[in-house]
């Protein structure tokens, strides 16, 4: 069971970063290059506790479905995103939010499993840990990007930040 746990210091209020790490449209903006959209569920605007959303998008070549579903929020400290179904066995999302020296650090932890057991194991190690590593390293960036320019405004349509 592969974990990945990144840290990212956002110079930005904790609620902006909150927020901005739940808004749709901003996930899909940063997942551009898979071609990444809704097919189901929380289409727009900020997904909240109990709320689900059906991702359709391009990895390895092929297109894969997922659905999340929030089932941990506590802003702005914490939310959980889990997999309801998808090309994983099972993964867990947690994303924490604490203040720092008027910073945010925000720190991700990702948990999967991946079907076919021992194969499983071996592509967990050979590609996917590497990959999916890659890919919340980029949505971060994108999240830090946007938290500390003017344009987290078109994300948070009038929320408190």
């Amino acid at each position: 069971m592969p974990t990945i746990e990144l840290n990212t210091i956002v110079e930005a209020p904790i609620e902006r970063v909150f927020d901005l790490s739940r808004s749709i449209d901003l996930h899909r903006a940063s997942m551009e290059a898979n071609e990444e959209l809704v097919v189901a569920g929380v289409a727009t605007g900020l997904i909240e506790q109990g709320e689900s959303v059906t991702w359709k998008a391009r990895h390895f070549g092929f297109w894969l479905s997922l659905e999340s579903r929030v089932c941990q929020f506590r802003r702005p400290d914490h939310f959980r995103d889990s997999m309801v179904s998808g090309p994983f066995r099972r993964f867990d999302h947690d994303h924490h939010f604490s203040r720092q020296n008027g910073s945010t650090l925000m720190n991700d932890v990702f948990d999967f499993t991946t079907p076919f057991a021992l194969l499983g194991q071996v592509v967990d190690r050979l590609v996917l840990t590497a990959y999916m590593t890659r890919l919340l390293e980029q949505r971060n960036q994108v999240i830090k990007a946007v938290a500390e320019s003017d344009s987290w405004r078109q994300y948070l349509y009038g929320h408190d930040t």
